[in-house]
């Protein structure tokens, strides 16, 4: 079997509701996608979801191989960036290509790929997650419940701007999670906004009233010095990784004991650099998560992952052209036989949205906002519609 040829295909999606976070709380609603498609002889065709093309500069290094030899693919196209660097454009292409690689081997195979990738089970323990800085609190209470009626018993909130307003809010999450267990597990994540002291002073405080599982991107991505002193200095687990790119970029984090949960996803090089932090974690008794993505579709990596926690589920409604038939219940993600990664693509649908582009809010990626790592700014007026409001 060899690989021919490949087609990728960019557009825009309207989300049922705003994503937002600390850096932008007034959220968006439009959010880029894209779907590469790599076709075979056999007249298989593997399927990755991503964020942009790019895809022909790095196509000749694996035309006319065979996509089974998904690992020795990976390490040739990551041999051939070595001056230019796996970074950027070229991480989310390459990205996307082993992705697509990998739902091959499984497709031929005639099997999911958590099945490939050798999981016990086809299930994944779920969070909650509303993305949810631009959600109403009466908006943010129906969101967390909604998962909670589906048995989903830990929610993570936005926070970062109004430390009031985020007591507030995480009491909101855990009285909406409260029919799913008596004692909801509560995360925070800040993307980055404070400075590790801001971090200590604002974690230390929120800790005197709410047990957190943990506190999300407290310092920089990069400052391992940083995300190493909030860890020791309050109770909460710190977990950050999801802004950096490859094994390359996680392993100062994990030599320098700076974090004490790995957040994993996709655009690490693939599933299989993924796999390489994954395992890197492991070895060092360093426990990940998976992170939200369209269709829940890296569930299928995070079931064969010995040492993932839970996924984030975020849920707002990106799969417009996409069908899928993993759900969630009993507080996990059911994954099927479906072979791959066990997503197919409505090419009308798909063809709809790239002649029909929606309309709304758009920003991605996300801005830093103005006064992150030295003093806070409050929401103002029309950013968040909670602002102004009085403690829960």
């Amino acid at each position: 079997m060899k690989i021919t040829g490949f087609r990728s295909e960019v557009y825009s999606m309207k989300l049922d509701r705003e994503l937002a976070d600390a850096n932008l709380p007034s959220g968006v609603n439009i959010l880029p996608a894209a779907v590469l498609f790599l076709d075979t002889d056999e007249n298989i065709t593997g399927v990755a979801l991503g964020y942009g093309g790019g895809v022909e500069s790095l196509f000749p290094l694996i035309e006319g191989e065979d996509p089974r030899e998904v690992v020795g693919l990976w390490v040739k196209i990551n041999d051939w960036l070595h001056k230019a660097g796996n970074e950027g454009a070229a991480t989310m292409t390459f990205s996307a290509i082993d992705m697509a690689l990998w739902d091959l081997k499984a497709k031929i195979a005639g099997e999911p790929l958590w099945r490939t990738l050798g999981a016990n089970e086809g299930r994944v323990k779920a969070y909650a997650s509303g993305l949810d800085y631009s959600l109403s609190d009466e908006d943010l209470f129906a969101f967390y419940r909604r998962m909670a009626e589906r048995g989903v018993d830990s929610g993570k909130l936005k926070v970062g701007l109004d430390l009031d307003a985020d007591m507030r809010r995480l009491d909101i999450m855990r009285d909406a999670l409260s029919i799913a267990s008596e004692k909801p597990g509560l995360m925070i994540d800040s993307n980055e906004y404070w400075s590790p002291k801001q971090a200590v002073r604002y974690i230390s405080k929120i800790e005197e009233k709410f047990d957190l599982i943990w506190a999300e991107e407290p310092a920089r991505r990069w400052d391992y010095d940083g995300l190493r002193l909030v860890s020791q200095q309050v109770r909460t687990a710190v977990a950050t990784a999801e802004n950096l790119k490859s094994l390359a970029d996680v392993y100062p984090i994990i030599a320098n004991q700076a974090a004490d949960i790995l957040n994993l996803w996709g655009g690490h090089s693939g599933v299989t650099g993924c796999r390489q932090i994954a395992n890197m974690a492991h070895a060092h008794n360093i426990p990940v998560s998976m992170m939200n993505c369209q269709a829940n579709f890296m569930a299928q990596v995070a079931a064969a992952l010995p040492n993932h926690t839970m996924m984030e589920v975020v849920d707002p409604g990106r799969e417009h052209c996409l069908k899928f038939d993993n759900y969630i219940e009993d507080g996990f993600i059911h994954l099927s036989e479906a072979p791959g990664f066990g997503i197919e693509v409505d090419e009308a649908i798909l063809k709809d949205l790239q002649n029909n582009p929606p309309k709304g809010k758009g920003a991605f990626p996300f801005p830093r906002r103005e006064g992150a790592g030295r003093y806070l700014v409050p929401p103002e007026d029309g950013e968040a519609p909670w602002r102004g409001k009085r403690k829960h």
